[in-house]
């Protein structure tokens, strides 16, 4: 709520000495990288406006969203009336901008101009590394368990072992996989075969004493020790 305050009051006062068309044409100021900008959404990339106003772009997405119109003016920064709303209605109008801009976000980088905005990212690891030792640093990507919203959060895709992580910073736990979907990263690496590891060969193998352990041994280890706690109870009731 404090950062978006902060953006607003940032506006009004850009408002204040320049015209509305300098201020649509200044990006310091503009909606969507104001909140790509935001820490905990590094994992989004800028959507271009004229994806955003293609109304084509955004089928089926008005029935989703409550303030569906005046959140997508708030995303293009037109001038609406949502001075007249609550404090309450506000907030909602917020969170609808959000989630619209997360749902466009996620159909945007489907998209060649999408993609290669996810390529640079990538290629920078602001998505992170995977955290599977033996990956060492494989750079990974975001993408959901779900493509309907509020079902899960994001999750990071490694290309190398072939597994999925949850993010390792507590910022990114909020934000809802359905913005980046099951599609994404396996379509980027369609695009881009080039950048996909090979396959994970090595695996970790535990040994105690340099020994390889057993694939029955942990089995067998609980076996024996429920069977002296068993003896252990016997003895007890027999002292009795």
């Amino acid at each position: 709520r404090g950062e978006w305050m902060q953006y607003t009051g940032s506006r009004r006062g850009k408002e204040a000495s320049a015209s509305s068309s300098e201020l649509r044409s200044d990006e310091e100021y503009s909606w969507i990288p104001w909140f790509c900008s935001l820490k905990g959404n590094e994992f989004f990339c800028e959507v271009e406006d004229s994806y955003v106003q293609d109304t084509f772009n955004l089928t089926g997405l008005d029935s989703m969203i409550p303030y569906y119109d005046n959140a997508l003016d708030l995303i293009l920064d037109i001038e609406s009336r949502d001075d007249m709303l609550s404090d309450d209605q506000q907030e909602m109008l917020e969170n609808d901008a959000e989630t619209l801009f997360g749902l466009i976000h996620a159909r945007f980088i489907l998209t060649n101009r999408g993609l290669q905005r996810m390529l640079v990212k990538y290629r920078e690891k602001q998505f992170g590394v995977c955290p599977n030792v033996l990956c060492r640093d494989q750079p990974v990507l975001p993408m959901g368990l779900s493509d309907q919203l509020n079902e899960e959060s994001v999750k990071l895709y490694c290309p190398k072992c072939d597994d999925i992580y949850e993010p390792q910073k507590s910022r990114h736990e909020h934000i809802d996989g359905a913005f980046f979907g099951k599609t994404f990263p396996h379509l980027f690496f369609l695009t881009y075969p080039e950048l996909k590891p090979k396959p994970l060969n090595e695996k970790y193998v535990p040994k105690v004493f340099g020994y390889k352990v057993n694939k029955d041994a942990f089995k067998k280890s609980l076996e024996a020790q429920e069977k002296a706690m068993k003896e252990k109870t016997k003895a007890k009731l027999l002292r009795r």
